[in-house]
C-alpha cells in the first residue's frame, strides 16, 4: 500500500486495518520524502523506517494498492 500525505511525504507498507474515524494502520512502513517513483525503487538511502504507523484520514491525499 502506498499513501501520499498532504505535505508530500509517501508512506509504503502493508495494510493492517482501519478504525471508525477512517484512519489507516500500516505495518512495515517506510517513509519517503520525494515523490519520484524511480528514486523509490533505486535507493534505500532516502527512506526512514517507521515500522507500525497510523495515518490520519485528514492527512491522506491518495491511496494506491499494489496488486501483488
Amino acid at each position: 500500500m502506498r499513501i501520499t500525505l498532504t505535505d508530500g511525504r509517501i508512506l509504503i507498507g502493508v495494510f493492517l486495518c482501519t478504525d471508525r474515524d477512517q484512519n489507516i494502520i500500516i505495518g512495515s512502513c517506510a517513509e519517503y520524502l520525494n515523490e519520484e517513483e524511480e528514486r523509490l525503487k533505486s535507493t534505500k538511502d532516502d527512506q526512514r523506517l517507521l515500522g507500525l504507523a497510523m495515518v490520519g484520514a485528514k492527512h491522506m491525499v491518495s491511496i494506491q494498492i499494489d496488486s501483488s
